[in-house]
């Protein structure tokens, strides 16, 4: 059985997000969505808020949990018995920075491999941040959110 990690801050989810969980899916046994939390890192929607609403949109996906971590991915990993690492990459911004920290993951625990997964070509122009000064001034994210996010959003602001 292979488990695997897909690890982030998700703030908020996004439709990209839920593109790589699918897509994953069909890759590994089991997928456990990690909500990053870094006190130091300024988020708009709590922990909770997150991992609510990501539990509610990964429901579809029979082989996905959703969980918190405040610590090292890499050690996250080896205390869920996951080997694999997950990370989206929309272009070549993201592959680069996605990179670097795979190598500084790898010299963490070689064990602990990381596998990229480019998001759909609809979703290349989503950034959380993006969106999220988008719907500040009330700009229309319908087809960059799931609903629930939208409607968070739209309470938010």
């Amino acid at each position: 059985m292979t488990k695997a990690i897909f690890p982030g801050s998700f703030d908020p989810p996004t439709n990209g997000h839920i593109n790589i969980i699918q897509r994953a899916c069909k890759i590994f046994d089991e997928i456990d969505v990690v909500i990053a939390v870094n006190n130091a890192k300024k988020c708009l929607f709590s922990a909770e808020e997150r991992l609510s609403m990501l539990a509610e949109l990964v429901k579809p996906f029979k082989n996905v949990t959703v969980h918190t971590y405040s610590g090292l991915i890499v050690r996250y990993a080896v205390e869920n018995n996951a080997k694999v690492l997950i990370r989206g990459i929309r272009n070549a911004t993201d592959f680069s920075y996605e990179f670097d920290l795979s190598l500084m993951n790898h010299n963490l625990n070689p064990e602990i491999e990381t596998m990229f997964i480019p998001t759909d070509q609809k979703y290349i122009l989503l950034k959380s941040s993006a969106i999220k000064e988008l719907a500040q001034f009330k700009g229309d994210i319908s087809g960059m959110v799931p609903s629930i996010v939208q409607k968070a959003l739209e309470q938010k602001y």
